[in-house]
């Protein structure tokens, strides 16, 4: 009897109900959908989290990977996830991961919110933080919009403004020297630094894999991150 009525007390005081965990927001990259996080979404269910926790935005044009930027209509679905889920979370807080360009168009919608104290975890996968050499370096050889002032070029006005930003409280970047779009040039660094580096993170993991497989195989690694 006694055991049943602690069991009741502690259900009642919320003590047996599910732990409160931070919503998730996942940002896929250029031309990619919310499916592309499939494995990191089934993951995180596996690990306590509802649907209801974990938000994937669909932003850009999935056909025309030239004439997505960080500029106008990508903003917005991005924008508006990263503010439900804020307004959602029973911590108050959310962890954001971001895939290639998804990764710096939320960086840029963290800055623009203001709400990097609201960030617990900030993970760039296969970003380029630093820009692409293969987009030229602004304004030279600015051949599309993906590429331009509001683009992806090194030393775009856009990076610019975000060069030197904490995205969260914490900070991590998941990278390859085998990644075929931000090494594409045969480099993988911007001025000494790899461009998916991320200045101020609090840790790095570098793994042998393509750009896409970045984000597809590293689930374990990107759930450990936002812990």
């Amino acid at each position: 009897m006694k055991k049943i009525l602690l069991a009741l007390w502690l259900l009642c005081t919320g003590s047996l109900s599910a732990a409160c965990l931070d919503a998730v927001v996942l940002v896929h990259g250029n031309t990619a959908s919310p499916s592309s996080w499939n494995n990191t979404y089934n993951l995180l269910l596996s690990k306590g989290y509802t649907s209801a926790d974990i938000y994937r935005p669909a932003w850009g044009s999935s056909s025309c990977a030239a004439c997505n930027d960080h500029n106008g209509s990508e903003e917005t679905p991005v924008r508006t996830a990263i503010q439900n889920a804020l307004a959602n979370s029973c911590t108050g807080k959310i962890d954001l991961i971001g895939h290639s360009m998804g990764a710096t168009l939320a960086a840029q919608q963290i800055t623009k919110l203001g709400v990097h104290s609201q960030v617990d975890a900030f993970v760039g996968i296969a970003g380029a933080f630093r820009g692409l050499y293969s987009c030229g370096i602004y304004p030279y050889n600015v051949l599309t919009s993906t590429c331009g002032q509001y683009g992806l070029s090194v030393s775009s006005p856009f990076l610019d403004n975000l060069y030197g930003v904490r995205f969260g409280s914490r900070v991590y970047s998941i990278k390859s020297y085998s990644d075929q779009i931000v090494c594409s040039t045969g480099t993988c660094l911007v001025y000494g630094a790899h461009s998916s580096s991320i200045w101020g993170e609090n840790g790095s993991s570098t793994f042998v894999l393509g750009h896409f497989a970045l984000q597809t195989d590293t689930a374990n690694t990107q759930y450990q991150f936002i812990r």
